[in-house]
């Protein structure tokens, strides 16, 4: 029984170790993110979610920015500046 609970122990910590830096980048988007002007920061908390390794970030923002001016919580002159700061924390994620 001691072996199991030692086992089990160190693939927690091992899966601690793995997910630390996705939780770091995380935290260090989301603080760069609170920093932006307001646009910027609906679009990072548009597509924060979605954003994984793998994913075109480019593809994700420029969706996400897409689907807020159209509909209408956005303006189409703000969308690309806002866009483009919001990405800068967003690249944080990855």
């Amino acid at each position: 029984m001691n072996r199991i609970i030692k086992t089990t122990v160190l693939a927690a910590v091992a899966l601690g170790l793995f997910a630390g830096p996705s939780l770091a980048s995380r935290a260090a988007a989301d603080a760069c993110a609170a920093k932006l002007p307001a646009n910027s920061q609906m679009i990072y908390a548009a597509t924060v979610a979605d954003v994984a390794p793998g994913v075109d970030l480019k593809d994700v923002v420029r969706s996400k920015t897409r689907s807020l001016v159209i509909s209408g919580k956005l303006s189409r002159g703000d969308a690309e500046p806002a866009a483009e700061a919001a990405g800068a924390c967003l690249k944080q994620v990855l």
